[in-house]
């Protein structure tokens, strides 16, 4: 397709890419204002060998995977609750909480998600807590040399909102509804691209110039038409 066959799409079709684009933009704004708000609170736990040795460095990672499944446990998360006096059920806390292994820097990142920032902030932390202890209180019994030495990196966190977030589900609406309203006017396009409705697109489909049309037939009488433009033979005009 050519530029000005591209220009005249856009021409013809162009108001269903811009309607596309703003219901777009408007559904997902507006979806915003009715999502609850949403704080996600994260703390991360260094998890790191005693000793730079190979093999204690293979097992420390194979055991974070461990860690991580025995922290996501109802009896964690009753702990957790009582330690912080969240006002929570065990399988709801454990449900909007989020243990993710990172072993290539010996770190167990917590993430948890509740409507009050400071309880999501409470939340992580307590579960930091009960790891830290429980990890503690085992390699104590070990030689120093085989330990894992675990620690909290930080306690003083904070807690972001995650939702609603307006202004971006807007953007990302105003794209999905941009390509929305491309997909429908291609598909229009195609599906008139064998429909030949004006002399023009014969032109276009055929290179070859329209010399006459057939007339239509209403109240018993026909009128012919013919081309105005210079260089072309037109029918002759009957009464």
């Amino acid at each position: 397709m050519t530029l000005q066959e591209y220009w005249r799409i856009i021409r013809k079709r162009g108001w269903i890419i811009v309607l596309a684009v703003v219901l777009g933009a408007v559904a997902a704004f507006g979806i915003s204002y009715v999502q609850k708000e949403l704080y996600q609170a994260t703390v991360e736990v260094s998890t790191v060998p005693a000793r730079p040795d190979w093999g204690l460095g293979n097992t420390a990672k194979d055991l974070m995977r461990n860690f991580t499944a025995n922290l996501k446990t109802p009896e964690v998360a009753a702990r957790v609750i009582a330690r912080q006096q969240l006002d929570k059920n065990p399988y709801d806390l454990l449900a909007n909480t989020q243990v993710e292994p990172d072993s290539s820097t010996f770190t167990i990142k917590v993430q948890v998600r509740d409507p009050d920032g400071e309880v999501a902030k409470l939340a992580a932390l307590g579960f930091a807590d009960e790891f830290f202890e429980e990890r503690t209180a085992y390699y104590a019994q070990l030689d120093k040399s085989d330990r894992i030495e675990v620690k909290i990196r930080s306690r003083d966190i904070g807690y972001s909102q995650i939702q609603p977030k307006p202004t971006l589900n807007a953007v990302a609406g105003a794209v999905l509804g941009l390509l929305f309203g491309i997909g429908l006017v291609l598909l229009l396009t195609w599906m008139e691209a064998d429909r030949l409705r004006t002399p023009a697109a014969i032109e276009r489909a055929l290179a070859m110039p329209v010399l006459g049309a057939i007339p239509k037939s209403g109240g018993g009488r026909e009128t012919a038409q013919t081309s105005t433009q210079p260089g072309r033979v037109g029918a002759p005009k009957t009464a």
